[in-house]
């Protein structure tokens, strides 16, 4: 586990860094909120496609090779995107970055799981996540103003942290009591299952992962939004950092603190009050910025601060969900699905918002994510497969 978390927190620093940031940059190259959301997007885009091959990578070059290739690929852009501000480059290199993220998400969620019994889970997953979440509370609302205050090259230089993380990848490897020479776990544990089990495969995903996966896309849209568009939808500076730093702490807390609590009352029950927290964060964040000239700051700060609860405790949650739902050896495919939903609620949120900002105005933009999270509350009032355990 120490090993998981310092290359995670190492990781989810560059990543952190760059997500407010590189819109920004795209923004000084002339990108409208239209071509500036598309970075994130493509970012997140490039992560999805690259999730669902995690596994067999996993299966054929092992831990050790694939974690650090990477991390390389997630933090050695970074100082790149200096070279030019227009769009194209930063898309380039943002596809890159989310090959590199890709990785680093399914493996580490994965690892996680394995790591740990069943019964110990929630605790695991929400440690985790105080690991993705902690860096990103510092980071991510110090950067769009550092950024202005000492430059964008600051910035990009924390990108590259992902780099030291390349460090601890040996040591999580042999904790998974892996054969370095032949790729593979031992028990083949972090392996998809073998080409013969597609068909299974397919018919387990609608009632054991396809819920929470839809559960998470939803929240992640929001939170996807908020973070990318805070620093160009308030007209307040401080009150961008300080949305930024509630989203992330709140997140962060709501993330390590629902874990203990699924694993003694079970995950079920608070799904659709973190849901409902989503769609009210959303409409306050709405009303807070009607006047593009005069925000409200207090109502921003706590709309900002409800969707991170509800961002951080439904992350936690919907993992849970996932791993329960599959055996042991499952756990990799599990993973990848996860992170499709969280990533790809991510980027939409970003895409989606930034055309509708770009057509409309941001408080419609924010109503309509609004309405799209409220569509996952049957998912929340139901009650999915029970949990399974190896």
């Amino acid at each position: 586990m120490p090993a998981l978390l310092s290359l995670t927190a190492a990781g989810f620093s560059g990543y952190a860094a760059l997500l407010s940031v590189a819109p920004l940059w795209a923004v000084r190259g002339g990108a409208d909120a239209a071509g500036s959301g598309l970075v994130n997007g493509a970012l997140l885009l490039a992560t999805v496609l690259t999730q669902g091959l995690v596994p067999r990578l996993l299966e054929r070059f092992g831990t050790t090779r694939v974690l650090g290739a990477g991390l390389l690929l997630l933090g050695g852009p970074s100082l790149l995107l200096l070279a030019s501000d227009q769009l194209g480059w930063i898309l380039a290199w943002s596809v890159v970055r989310g090959v590199g993220f890709g990785i680093l998400t399914v493996t580490g969620s994965a690892a996680v799981a394995l790591l740990v019994r069943p019964a110990r889970h929630g605790a695991a997953i929400g440690a985790y996540g105080a690991a993705i979440a902690v860096p990103q509370l510092v980071i991510l609302p110090a950067s769009p103003w550092l950024a202005d205050a000492a430059g964008f090259w600051t910035v990009f230089a924390l990108g590259t942290l992902p780099l030291l993380g390349i460090i601890a990848t040996p040591r999580l490897a042999r904790a998974l009591h892996e054969d370095r020479h032949s790729g593979a776990d031992a028990s083949s544990d972090t392996a998809a299952p073998g080409p013969g089990t597609a068909a299974s495969r397919r018919r387990r995903l609608p009632p054991g992962l396809l819920r929470p996966m839809l559960l998470l896309l939803g929240v992640t849209l929001a939170g996807g939004a908020l973070i990318t568009f805070a620093p160009q939808f308030s007209s307040v500076p401080a009150a961008t950092s300080g949305g930024l730093v509630l989203l992330t702490a709140t997140a962060a807390l709501s993330r390590w603190k629902v874990g203990a609590l699924a694993d003694r009352f079970g995950a079920h029950r608070f799904l659709w009050p973190l849901v409902v927290c989503t769609v009210i964060g959303l409409a306050l964040a709405a009303a807070a910025i009607r006047d593009a000239d005069a925000t409200r700051v207090l109502l921003l700060l706590a709309a900002m601060a409800l969707v991170g609860i509800a961002y951080g405790g439904l992350q936690n949650l919907t993992l849970l969900l996932s791993l329960s739902a599959v055996r042991r050896q499952e756990y990799g495919t599990a993973s990848a699905v996860w992170n499709i939903g969280f990533d790809a609620g991510t980027g939409l949120g970003s895409v989606l918002v930034g055309l509708l900002a770009a057509g409309f105005s941001f408080p419609t933009a924010l109503l309509v994510a609004a309405g799209l999270s409220l569509a996952t509350l049957p998912l929340a009032l139901g009650r999915g497969p029970g949990r399974r355990l190896p």
